[in-house]
């Protein structure tokens, strides 16, 4: 392949490829006021690219409810995938970049910490088709922001992480495919993403294309 042309782009879903993050806090603060809380600032890390079960751990243990802790994780995702439904929106450029990725026939991945209802919702909306495989929070022994979900999603196209170009919005996910070897585009949706050695962040995905992402894992080599 080209080396203007990354061996693989791994894409984060939610935040990334399609605006559902502040669905997601939607539905943690609307739980959150049920058990008298309110989210802040400070929640950001405890909520935003976490999986389920942090986020309800979370509420958990800052309410200090009797409710137990499955339930709260149950809330959240019957919550969280009927808003998903309801309102399915790409990132700007997500579209356009998968497309001339699969033009050019350079492989891709979705890796998301979202459990596989969510997953197949947004599937289901922007076309399975984008994708050569796609990883939700059930499928590896532990998700973002350890490396598991980005060295499954390698290990499924044949390749190693450093050759490909992981594609985050979140500290957590930039954690994971960062801890993982793979060259990261941080395309922050929330909150701020400091970039750093291996890690490159743009406002948008409208400024990526594949020379750029090329030069991403040309770079990390």
């Amino acid at each position: 392949m080209p080396a203007s042309r990354p061996a693989a782009v791994l894409f984060d879903m939610d935040g990334t490829l399609v605006d559902t993050e502040h669905l997601w806090w939607q539905a943690a603060a609307e739980l959150a006021a049920e058990l008298d809380l309110t989210l802040t600032d400070a929640d950001l890390p405890d909520v935003l690219g976490q999986a389920v079960e942090h986020t309800a751990a979370h509420l958990h243990r800052s309410s200090r409810t009797s409710r137990p802790e499955g339930d709260l994780v149950a809330h959240l995702n019957e919550a969280f995938a009927a808003k998903v439904e309801a309102e399915i929106v790409p990132r700007p450029g997500a579209l356009a970049l998968l497309s001339a990725l699969r033009e050019a026939k350079v492989p891709t991945a979705l890796v998301s910490a979202s459990p596989r209802r969510v997953v197949d919702l947004v599937l289901n909306a922007l076309g399975p088709h984008w994708f050569a495989t796609t990883l939700a929070a059930e499928d590896t022994p532990r998700t973002k922001p350890a490396p598991d979900p980005y060295l499954a999603a390698a290990e499924r196209l044949g390749l190693v992480p450093a050759a490909c170009v992981a594609v985050e919005d979140t500290p957590t996910g930039v954690a994971s495919a960062h801890a993982a070897g793979c060259a990261v585009l941080a395309v922050p949706s929330a909150v701020p993403i400091a970039a750093a050695d291996g890690i490159t962040v743009l406002d948008s995905l409208e400024h990526a294309d594949l020379a750029f992402l090329g030069s991403l894992t040309a770079a990390a080599s």
